[in-house]
């Protein structure tokens, strides 16, 4: 083969590889970009779903605030009524024991 030709065929096969590793790199570049989006979006899924767990647990929490208050209170409720009416059954013996005492005191002073 004469040396102008094997010179065309050298500067064809740099040509060619040229063109291999500039797809090459086109289709890098491309592929780092499609890894880049699929990452951003699972990443932003992840986080969605990080906040509806995180409301799902505060909601959850909040009803069982609620109901634990709710519980003492009526609790309370109930204390107080107990307390009502264990004063208000002591009353006539406070009332009594009050003028037993007074008239003691009265028949002592005579």
């Amino acid at each position: 083969m004469p040396r102008p030709e094997v010179l065309d065929r050298i500067k064809q096969a740099e040509q060619e590889a040229d063109e291999i590793v500039a797809e090459a790199e086109e289709d890098r570049e491309e592929i780092i970009s499609e890894a880049r989006t699929k990452a951003e979006r699972i990443r932003a899924e992840a986080e969605e779903e990080a906040d509806e767990l995180e409301e799902s647990r505060l909601e959850e929490a909040r009803k069982e605030i609620e109901a634990e208050r709710e519980r003492l209170l009526a609790e309370g409720a109930e204390d107080r009524e107990r307390l009502r009416e264990e004063a208000e059954s002591n009353v006539d013996e406070a009332v009594e024991y009050a003028i037993e005492r007074f008239e003691e005191a009265v028949h002592a002073q005579t």
